[in-house]
């Protein structure tokens, strides 16, 4: 069995890295370099936090593969598990928080739910009076994006996988109602199944094989901040999930401060958004901040900061399915492809061999939800 892999970003190198594993030749076509897209410019956050039974599992999936990186690939991608730290400032968000917590409970995490004086232990600089709950698991964190990109191309390669960076699909070959390969800068590629894993470039490389799939391509940006106080580096990444500010520690004691803080989330094009950080917005995600932390003081200061791309889906859940025959979509994860994509690359591989993929619950993220609109929806965003 043949498999081209679209989508040189970390769901489709991990998806590469699968497919090899299951004993699949595996060509995998990037048009830039790899993991330079959406990836690279991830905040690199891992949690099992989640609203939705599905996304829990895709987090509870891919976490042993996280914590076992170094000891699988060959790579440390500097895992801090320091934990994620959710707020809630309103009533409604704190009964959502209980009922997020005793479902993250059943299904194997050992999230809590904390008071908002209790919060201030696991992150003494934080102001708990805006808040009426919170919540934390030990186990979340984050890791660097680049280097994880290293350790599963490292380790596609070595399983035998073509990896081709600098080669652009311009169309998908369709024959009798099902793909049957890719036409590239270099000529035509046939293959028994494609993976779209393109990112924020999807929905463009779904219509190449005739289908229409509510994937948008969104401007999200990060700051580098140097605070006014002292930020120890085992804070928690921290989200104020009603305003949808977060922050974490950073290198040096610097910390990364984002946040999405306006209803205008207009698409853009993903081969020409602006790349560069904001200023305005810089300084309205440090007031945020700011206003439940006592680390962004009045001599806080920015350093640098970028723009990337969120995938997003209408529910803020990827799409993950057979969308036709021999065309397999791993896309729209809004924001948590990086720290899903080891079990992304085990559903994709199922499907791609199986014809069936044997997480639980995985038939949720069809595509035919947005038709019903039954689907889950996922609240803890930012």
């Amino acid at each position: 069995m043949h498999v081209v892999v679209i989508g040189g970003g970390i769901v489709g190198l991990s998806s590469a890295h699968a497919l090899v594993e299951a004993g699949v030749d595996v060509t995998l076509l990037e048009r830039g370099s790899f993991g330079a897209g959406s990836t690279a410019r991830s905040a690199g956050g891992i949690r099992a936090q989640f609203s939705t039974p599905i996304n829990v599992r895709l987090s509870r999936e891919s976490l042993p593969v996280w914590e076992s990186f170094e000891e699988r690939f060959g790579v440390d991608v500097g895992f801090r598990q320091h934990g994620y730290l959710l707020l809630a400032r309103t009533a409604a968000s704190a009964d959502a928080f209980a009922e997020h917590v005793a479902m993250q409970n059943r299904l194997g995490v050992d999230s809590e739910l904390l008071t908002p004086r209790a919060a201030t232990e696991r992150c003494p600089g934080l102001d708990p009076e805006p808040f009426r709950a919170a919540t934390y698991h030990a186990r979340d964190g984050y890791a660097d994006p680049n280097l994880a990109v290293q350790g599963y191309a490292r380790a596609a390669r070595e399983g035998g996988a073509d990896l081709r960076a600098g080669t652009a699909v311009r169309d998908v070959r369709v024959a009798d109602g099902r793909v049957t390969g890719v036409e590239t800068d270099d000529g035509p590629i046939a293959a028994d199944a494609v993976v779209n894993a393109a990112g924020a470039w999807a929905a463009g490389i779904a219509s190449l094989a005739g289908r229409s799939l509510p994937i948008a391509p969104r401007r999200r940006q990060v700051a580098i901040v140097e605070p006014s106080d002292g930020i120890p580096e085992t804070v928690p990444l921290t989200i104020d999930i009603d305003t949808g500010s977060y922050f974490r520690p950073e290198r040096e004691g610097t910390a990364l401060v984002g946040g999405h803080f306006t209803d205008e989330d207009p698409d853009v094009d993903p081969d020409a958004y602006g790349e560069s950080m904001a200023f305005d917005w810089a300084a309205t995600a440090l007031d945020r901040a700011a206003d439940y932390a006592s680390y962004f003081g009045e001599a806080s200061r920015l350093k640098r900061g970028w723009a990337g791309l969120y995938a997003v889906t209408p529910d803020h859940h990827p799409i993950l399915e057979e969308t036709l025959p021999g065309f397999v979509t791993a896309a729209g994860f809004s924001g948590h492809g990086f720290q899903h994509a080891p079990a992304t690359g085990q559903v994709v591989a199922e499907l791609c061999v199986d014809g069936a993929a044997s997480l639980d619950g995985v038939d949720a993220l069809a595509s035919d939800r947005f038709e019903s609109g039954d689907g889950p929806v996922e609240r803890n965003v930012a």
